[in-house]
């Protein structure tokens, strides 16, 4: 593994070497520090699979959602995307620093009507991208938070089983695991 720290950018080339063996294959959990709990599966270096656990959108999760994926330095990544409901995240993971800052950009139907988006939106994606089309989308509602991540773990690549049930139907405390 090649060190990003001891290799300069410049403006011929500004993107550092991208070793993603840190965080691709690997699910947290983090709660941010408004209380709101999500789960990550890295998936591969372009999908992520995730869970709301708690907070303005809890109990929606999706699987495939295409991203984003950078290494911006030593223990430090970044995985961006958006969604068919028209809401943008991106999220700033330090995995052995235990930290996370994420933004979520949701349009303002979304902060309207939350509870539209409460599903396994693989099986309804053309009415999120309706609800989306349908609006309004201003002005956006931009939530900035730092969080926790209490459980970081590897489980492999290209899992379909590591995220393939609602949050509800977890056992009892299940995100609360931690290591």
């Amino acid at each position: 593994m090649t060190s990003s720290a001891t290799h300069e950018t410049t403006v011929h080339h500004p993107v550092p070497p991208q070793d993603l063996s840190g965080i691709v294959g690997h699910r947290f959990i983090y709660t941010y520090a408004n209380g709101w709990q999500y789960e990550m599966y890295v998936k591969n270096a372009t999908t992520i699979d995730y869970r709301i656990h708690s907070g303005m959108v809890g109990g929606r999760w999706v699987k495939d959602q295409k991203v984003d994926l950078v290494q911006l330095d030593d223990d430090s990544y970044k995985v961006s995307w958006n969604e068919p409901t028209g809401t943008s995240v991106s999220v700033n993971v330090m995995p052995a620093k235990r930290r996370l800052h994420g933004v979520i950009f949701f349009p303002r139907w979304v902060e309207e009507h939350g509870e539209r988006t409460v599903c396994y939106q693989n099986d309804h994606l053309d009415q999120m991208r309706k609800y989306r089309d349908e609006g309004p989308t201003y002005p956006i509602y931009v939530v900035p938070e730092f969080a926790k991540i209490t459980l970081f773990e590897f489980v492999g690549t290209d899992d379909d089983t590591v995220v393939s049930t609602a949050p509800e139907a977890l056992p009892a405390g299940w995100s609360d695991r931690g290591n």
